[in-house]
């Protein structure tokens, strides 16, 4: 086991300040959105898994995942730590069956979902063009 170059304490520091909304690539999804004329509501609530960004006029759930948390599969960004691995990987799992459940349960009440990865939000043209791509 490789130890951690933080003290625990720092480490919760850290990972305490990892914020689940307005994140920096939702932030940039939303003002592409923004750009594009498409009007949405954030985080509701009566929707399950809570989108990070609904489009009521096309029944339309996105999800901006960090690769890291929803392991995006051969990203450079969804690796798995080195230190307490067996709790990483539990958590990380979990994670990823909860965003497929989550899908399912808006598939089953009429919404389409889409995800967008935090690396596609490092080149604004492919993101742009990905989102043109889900809204004609």
């Amino acid at each position: 086991m490789c130890a951690d170059i933080v003290s625990p304490e720092q480490r919760s520091y850290i990972m305490g300040r990892i914020r689940g909304k307005d994140t920096k690539p939702e932030i940039i999804v939303r003002s592409i959105c923004h750009s594009m004329g498409l009007r949405y509501r954030l985080h509701r609530k009566d929707l399950p898994g809570s989108p990070d960004l609904v489009f009521p006029k096309f029944r339309l759930c996105l999800f901006v995942h960090g690769c890291f948390w929803h392991r995006h599969s051969g990203c450079q960004y969804a690796y798995t730590p080195k230190s307490r691995t067996e709790f990483w990987l539990s958590k990380l799992t979990r994670n990823t069956e909860r965003d497929l459940e989550v899908q399912n349960a808006l598939q089953a009440l009429g919404w389409h979902t889409e995800v967008i990865w935090e690396c596609e939000t490092k080149d604004l043209k492919l993101l742009r063009k990905k989102l043109q791509l889900i809204f004609p």
